[in-house]
């Protein structure tokens, strides 16, 4: 199956203006040497345009392989130990909504609800970090954001390059924060209750919270 094939059929004709660039993209893929593994590099376009309440933006795929699987943020159900950024996300979930730390780092609960855990860039070579951020994915997920946020779907933005993309979202659905790694939690990550937002925010849209 090629890159395209693997976005979700509502994506598909979303994108369909992109099919040249992914395929292009593609190309410059070594697929066995490449995390996410090749199939789930476009896992979090399995979430149809329509489910999504809130987008979660993250920079670009761990680069430990077996750790990345398409979700920002979420790594595979075995992987322990969880990376320092998830466990910072975990705390600051259990201080907000007083939810114990869940036992894996699979966060494809959260898809389910209608969470879009994207990447800006979506593959890396695995133990290298940002070694595919020329390969033309931010085109990809700039568009791919813009589309979202003129649905009225709440944007998640933590640091400064993830908040590049808050342009495309109302100022009212947007919750920005330093990033959740270990060189900026402490700069406004902890204490900034994201999860609590969200809820409030779906709520006064008449929508489902999420369980997080």
């Amino acid at each position: 199956m090629n890159l395209f094939d693997q976005l979700h059929p509502q994506w598909q004709q979303l994108l369909e203006t992109q099919s040249s660039l992914i395929t292009n993209i593609e190309k410059r893929i070594e697929r066995n040497n490449v995390t996410p593994s090749f199939e789930n590099i476009l896992a979090a376009y399995q979430l149809p345009p329509e489910d999504i309440k809130v987008i979660i933006i993250g920079q670009d795929p761990y680069p430990t392989p077996g750790y990345a699987h398409g979700l920002a943020f979420s790594v595979s159900q075995d992987t322990q130990p969880l990376p320092a950024s998830l466990r910072n996300i975990f705390k600051e979930l259990q201080d907000d909504c007083n939810i114990p730390a869940p036992s894996n780092g699979d966060l494809h609960r959260w898809s389910e609800q209608g969470v879009f855990l994207l990447n800006q860039t979506l593959t890396t070579t695995p133990g290298l970090s940002l070694s595919h951020e020329d390969f033309g994915w931010s085109a990809l997920t700039s568009l791919t954001a813009k589309i979202i946020g003129e649905r009225d779907v709440i944007g998640v933005f933590w640091g400064k390059k993830a908040y590049e993309l808050s342009k495309y979202f109302n100022p009212k659905l947007t919750i920005a924060s330093p990033h959740p790694s270990p060189l900026s939690a402490y700069r406004g990550f902890f204490g900034s209750k994201p999860f609590s937002k969200v809820n409030e925010m779906l709520r006064n849209q008449g929508k489902t919270q999420i369980n997080w």
